[in-house]
């Protein structure tokens, strides 16, 4: 087994978790698989240094710092503040995806990492940290203020947003 087989199972064994990661940043499909795919060949150069400590970790922080380096070159979506026509579907959970996906779009790529990363990928906030290679308490304030942020422009979600505060407060 040569030092390649080791990074093809890891990428194999968590590839779903990463995309998924990659899609929540990006909030595009297409996006998602650019953004990993810039990331593996980061930490493909690495690899002979990561495969005995935490790799996921390593890629996960490649992940994010190459998603906030996007945003700093330039704007990944194009926010709109017209809401989407409401279909035939009368599916509400559909459509609080859509306006949180719309919204999330409007955050500071920071802002969206630490969402992502603390509430749907369910980090904790010293692993968050780690992730952006800043303080816990970065995280804390940053997570308030996109909190703060997504409600304002979302204010028919606010009720699913004060769930998350009340979460965060209480941990």
């Amino acid at each position: 087994m040569d030092r390649h087989d080791d990074f093809r199972e890891f990428v194999l064994a968590r590839q779903q978790s990463l995309i998924r990661t990659a899609y929540l940043l990006t909030g595009d499909a297409h996006l998602a698989e650019d953004l990993l795919q810039s990331a593996l060949i980061k930490v493909a150069g690495q690899w002979s240094k990561l495969s005995g400590g935490h790799p996921e970790a390593y890629t996960r922080k490649a992940l994010v710092n190459q998603y906030i380096s996007w945003g700093r070159r330039r704007r990944l979506e194009v926010p709109s503040a017209d809401l989407p026509e409401r279909g035939a579907s009368h599916d509400d959970a559909a459509l609080q995806r859509i306006v949180l996906r719309q919204a999330l779009a409007k955050l500071a790529p920071k802002q969206r990492a630490v969402i992502v990363l603390r509430f749907w990928e369910d980090l904790t906030e010293a692993q968050t940290a780690e992730a952006l290679g800043c303080a816990p308490g970065t995280v804390k304030s940053q997570a308030h203020r996109a909190l703060a942020r997504l409600r304002a422009l979302a204010p028919e979600l606010a009720y699913l947003l004060n769930d998350l505060e009340i979460e965060e407060v209480a941990r």
